[in-house]
C-alpha cells in the first residue's frame, strides 16, 4: 500500500511538473510511448520466463532437478545445518536454488516462501538463523544464466543478450559469498 502511494506521489509530481514546465503535449506523448513499451517488454518477458519455466518442468519431469538436488545437497546442508535430516525442506531450498541458478526469480520466490513455510514451523514467529541465511541466499542468487536479464537486454534490441555472463557470475558470486559472510557472523554476535 505504501509503495502505490509512493509511486502514484511521484508520477503526479512528475505529470504537474511537465505541465507548470509548458511540455503538456510531450509528457503525454511520453506517457503513451512508455506504455507502448512496458506492454511490449512484458510480453517479451513473458515468452522467456514460459521458455525457462518449461525446461524446469521437463528438469522435474525427467529427474535432473532431484539430481541437481542431489547435487546442492552436500552444500545445502552446511549452509542449513538445522534441517539437514528434514528431506521436504532441502528439497524446496533445492529447487529454490535451482531456479535461482537458471535465473528464473520469478519462480524462486515461490519455491523460497515454500522452504521459509516448512523452516518456521520449528520456530514459530520467530526468523532463525537458517531463515534469515535462506533470505540472504534467495536475495543473492547466485546465477548462471541470468535469464531474466537477457530476456530483458533481448527485448531491448541487444543482438547477444548473453554477452554479461562473466560479470554476472562475479558479481552473483560476491554477493553470494558477502550475504553467506554477513549472515554467519550476525548469527554468531546475536547469539551472545
Amino acid at each position: 500500500m505504501a509503495m502505490a502511494t509512493i509511486w502514484t506521489g511521484m508520477v503526479t509530481v512528475a505529470l504537474l511538473y511537465g505541465l507548470a514546465a509548458g511540455n503538456g503535449p510531450a509528457v503525454a506523448a511520453a506517457a503513451m510511448e512508455g506504455a507502448g513499451a512496458a506492454v511490449e517488454l512484458c510480453l517479451s518477458m513473458a515468452g522467456v520466463l514460459c521458455l525457462w519455466m518449461g525446461v524446469m518442468e521437463i528438469m522435474r519431469r525427467s529427474g535432473l532437478s532431484d539430481g541437481l538436488s542431489r547435487l546442492l545437497r552436500p552444500v545445502l546442508k552446511r549452509l542449513y545445518p538445522e534441517f539437514k535430516q528434514d528431506k521436504a525442506v532441502m528439497d524446496c531450498i533445492s529447487a529454490n536454488v535451482s531456479a535461482n541458478l537458471l535465473g528464473l526469480g520469478n519462480a524462486a520466490t515461490p519455491l523460497g516462501i515454500q522452504a521459509a513455510r516448512q523452516m518456521s514451523r520449528k520456530t514459530p514467529g520467530v526468523a532463525s538463523n537458517a531463515l534469515c541465511m535462506l533470505v540472504v541466499c534467495n536475495t543473492a542468487s547466485i546465477q548462471l544464466f541470468p535469464t531474466t536479464v537477457a530476456g530483458m537486454r533481448l527485448a531491448a534490441g541487444s543482438a547477444a543478450p548473453f554477452d554479461i555472463l562473466p560479470a554476472v557470475w562475479l558479481a552473483s558470486a560476491v554477493s553470494v559469498s558477502a550475504g553467506i559472510l554477513a549472515a554467519k557472523c550476525f548469527a554468531r554476535v546475536w547469539r551472545r
